[in-house]
């Protein structure tokens, strides 16, 4: 079969499907024409050599911050996509009803890599995150208008996949949980799953759990006390179990200041893996703790979540949270978005958002993405040091690293 790239030599992971073994992929015209175990070369316009790596479906960060230039707080999709895997960014809020437009104009449309977003449920968006300026987006309840966020939604269908709202002490103030009970509103009306963020109480845990609908996303699933979703004793809190039972997605949002390693191991020993693994890559994250969904992915794997099920938490998983069938996998006729990856030997530290190291033996790396059909290469593949750029004070608390950062424990 004639195709302008094939990918040729690797092993195929593919968890929707089942498929781990030594596959070649043909591509032609943005789609995936052939997979097959051998794929002669001579058919190939172009080839990429992918043996002793892992070849994926396109990562899908689900949880991340992209609206660069329109917010303080977001980075540029392109410039990290190829060294994450990354080949389609779900933005998590940073624009609402109010800038969205500005968003799909002069990002979205413009963006090499694929963004979809969630619109946040502030008209505002989130707008007032910065290292000495910190303005929670629903703490002004006159911001938090559902009719706008139906409207933006309606009107930018094809990027939009559901609706966020921030709540927390940071994130919503003093308007408790009243954003939580608009957003919810909002996407029931549209027909739209809710991701929802909590950071300190108020509200807590126990009153945002019980709104959410299956399908809905709670993120920072993994965050640390207060409003953790583990007892001190190490037992998962009961509404944690009831939110899992009733089909709540359970989605990692690390971030700054929300993944904590301890809360991690209890949750996976009580048997509530996440769902998702996302990165809540942003301004203040990018250079860690989180970094991207790669690294954000190898610590799920330190801490024994088996490599299938952390490939299809950033697959088909968040493919499945978006709706979006034609994502997060690899099939015949589908869209050619792959990541080849390489598990690296260690040992490699790896930190929380509490300061916490981990020791891993392996972590995965981005020899770079195939996007629409096209081979992007990670030109930094050979580099180590990424990780290196994040070194917390010794003995340095979660809140003391947020406060570094930006003042507070987002």
């Amino acid at each position: 079969m004639q195709c302008d790239l094939l990918i040729k030599g690797g092993r195929l992971i593919d968890p929707l499907s089942g498929l781990d073994a030594s596959r070649d992929i043909a591509i032609r015209s943005g789609r995936i024409v052939g997979i097959e175990p051998d794929i002669p070369s001579e058919a190939a316009a172009e080839i990429v050599d992918a043996s002793g790596s892992l070849v994926t479906p396109g990562l899908i960060d689900l949880h991340s911050h992209v609206y660069w230039g329109g917010t303080s707080l977001s980075v540029e999709a392109d410039r990290i996509a190829a060294r994450s895997g990354t080949t389609t960014f779900i933005d998590a809020g940073s624009a609402g009803a109010g800038n969205f437009l500005g968003f799909r104009r002069h990002v979205i449309d413009r963006s090499r890599a694929r963004i979809l977003a969630y619109v946040n449920i502030s008209f505002a968006g989130i707008f007032g995150f910065s290292n000495t300026v910190s303005v929670g987006e629903c703490g002004d309840l006159r911001l938090c208008e559902p009719r706008e966020t139906v409207a933006c939604a309606e009107e930018h269908r094809e990027v939009v996949v559901g609706v966020k709202v921030r709540a927390g002490k940071h994130a919503s103030e003093n308007s408790g949980i009243a954003p939580v009970d608009l957003a919810v509103e909002a996407a029931d009306f549209i027909g739209l799953p809710l991701m929802a963020h909590i950071d300190e109480p108020p509200p807590g845990r126990s009153e945002v759990l019980p709104r959410l609908r299956r399908g809905d996303v709670l993120t920072h699933c993994f965050r640390p006390f207060p409003n953790a979703p583990v007892f001190a004793s190490g037992a998962v809190r009961p509404d944690m179990h009831l939110a899992r039972e009733r089909g709540v997605i359970f989605d990692i949002g690390h971030g700054m200041g929300s993944f904590d390693f301890s809360v991690a191991r209890k949750m996976l020993a009580a048997g509530l893996s996440p769902d998702v693994i996302s990165s809540d890559v942003h301004l203040y994250s990018v250079d860690g703790p989180a970094f991207d969904i790669l690294v954000c992915m190898s610590k799920m794997m330190a801490l024994g979540m088996p490599l299938v099920d952390v490939i299809g938490a950033a697959t088909a998983a968040p493919a499945r949270a978006i709706s979006r069938p034609d994502l997060g996998a690899v099939s015949v006729g589908g869209i050619a978005d792959l990541a080849i990856l390489t598990e690296r030997p260690g040992p490699v530290s790896f930190f929380d958002s509490q300061g916490a190291e981990l020791v891993a033996e392996r972590r995965l790396v981005s020899h770079g993405i195939v996007m629409g059909g096209k081979w992007w290469a990670n030109e930094a593949a050979a580099s180590t040091d990424d990780l290196a750029r994040y070194v917390p004070a010794k003995g340095e608390t979660h809140v003391q690293i947020s406060a570094r950062h930006f003042g507070c424990t987002c």
